[in-house]
């Protein structure tokens, strides 16, 4: 974390999973999850539902209470960030902000108040559910209905950083997680890498944004002209994924990689399987478009 005038942080078992800015100063415990990212953008992400459906689907329970425990290798490496914009990462980045100075600030002027009580009654109200006094006193010192409508508008934010503005359920949300981390990996094994710290993890080529676009594989010219381009192969056939995730996945893939627009039949021609499979290649294509992971041309091919 060298270099860094603060961090995210967050328990590693926790009733509820909340994240925040730690000063630079407070050295992390092994019951401490840190983040050597100190991006407000980073931090509403992770804040978001979208990042508590992964976190509480990998990771594990403890205690007497069974209480959720963070894996960090299934919670956080394993999760996809959003392709921001500039503009929704600055919105984003914003609310997080909002959202971490107004619990250090209700904190700061209520000694006694707690982060787990705070979203104990943030639990509540989601619910609708009648608080007991001392909730209700909570309620009033933490300004938790301030607290939640900045969720809530954080929440919103992030899904449409994803490009997911059909009010997505958790299990629909957890599907597409899988989906967009096998894409992702695509992306990696082809060169591309979304670098969350670029200025450390990339010094070579410091990107300013996230949400980088596909780079571009030009042929090097030479001494006196320009190399030819390689022949064409066609791709191996894959086998056909079981789950839907996975279909989903790579159907995705092979249309972001493809050279050229494919028709139906073409894309088909890509995979191997049993059964009647190939019907449902229609569905999955309607679901990438509404994702926005695939677009028809007018002449019924299908892009990434």
């Amino acid at each position: 974390m060298e270099g860094l005038s603060r961090y995210i942080a967050t328990g590693q078992t926790a009733k509820h999973r909340i994240f925040q800015l730690l000063d630079a100063s407070i050295l992390p415990d092994d019951k401490l999850i840190a983040i050597a990212l100190d991006d407000a953008y980073a931090l509403g992400v992770l804040s978001s539902r979208i990042h508590a459906c992964l976190a509480l689907a990998g990771g594990g329970w403890l205690g007497v209470g069974n209480d959720p425990v963070y894996n960090k290798s299934k919670c956080y490496e394993a999760f996809p960030f959003p392709a921001a914009t500039p503009e929704q990462q600055a919105r984003i980045r914003d609310l997080a902000e909002q959202i971490d100075a107004h619990r250090k600030r209700q904190q700061g002027l209520h000694a006694e108040l707690t982060l787990t009580g705070m979203y104990n009654v943030l639990e509540k109200l989601k619910v609708s559910l009648p608080m007991t006094a001392k909730e209700k006193a909570i309620h009033e010192m933490g300004l938790v209905s301030v607290l939640k409508s900045l969720h809530d508008e954080l929440d919103a934010a992030v899904l449409e950083a994803y490009g997911w503005r059909d009010a997505p359920s958790d299990e629909t949300i957890l599907e597409r997680l899988v989906a967009l981390n096998a894409e992702r990996a695509a992306e990696e094994a082809n060169g591309q890498v979304r670098w969350l710290r670029p200025a450390f993890q990339h010094p070579e080529a410091v990107q300013a944004e996230m949400g980088l676009s596909r780079p571009t594989h030009s042929v090097a010219a030479k001494e006196g002209g320009t190399s030819p381009s390689p022949p064409r192969t066609e791709p191996p056939r894959q086998p056909w994924p079981n789950t839907l995730p996975e279909q989903v996945a790579a159907v995705a893939r092979v249309l972001a990689e493809a050279r050229a627009p494919l028709a139906e039949a073409d894309l088909a021609a890509r995979f191997a399987g049993k059964g009647p499979w190939k019907k449902r290649l229609p569905q999955l294509l309607d679901t990438l478009v509404a994702l926005g992971r695939a677009r028809v041309l007018e002449d019924g091919r299908w892009m990434g």
